[in-house]
């Protein structure tokens, strides 16, 4: 059964991690502000979950040899930095 929550939590990580890329290379593509907009906060969302799905890692015993703490700090200044362009271009003229 271990195999299975392994693989669940991986794919589901795997997931989220890529979608965040993908999705910063269409708002950098973004035709109008709304655009942007609305892929940085999918951006946003997905960063969120993946810091979920690393939180859910960090607490199972399935990986108890890997420290994610670090990949954690990195991933809330991630969510901070998005939800601040986000924030800035929501209230630019």
């Amino acid at each position: 059964m271990q195999g299975r929550k392994e693989y669940t939590l991986s794919k589901q990580l795997l997931r989220s991690g890529t979608s965040i890329g993908a999705n910063v290379a269409e708002a950098a593509a973004a035709q109008s502000r709304k655009a942007f907009i609305s892929k940085m906060s999918i951006f946003s969302k997905e960063a969120r979950e993946t810091h979920y799905w690393l939180r859910l890692l960090e607490d199972s015993d399935l990986f108890r040899d890997i420290d994610l703490s670090s990949t954690l700090r990195d991933c809330e200044e991630l969510i901070r930095i998005l939800t601040s362009i986000v924030k800035t271009a929501q209230n630019s003229p």
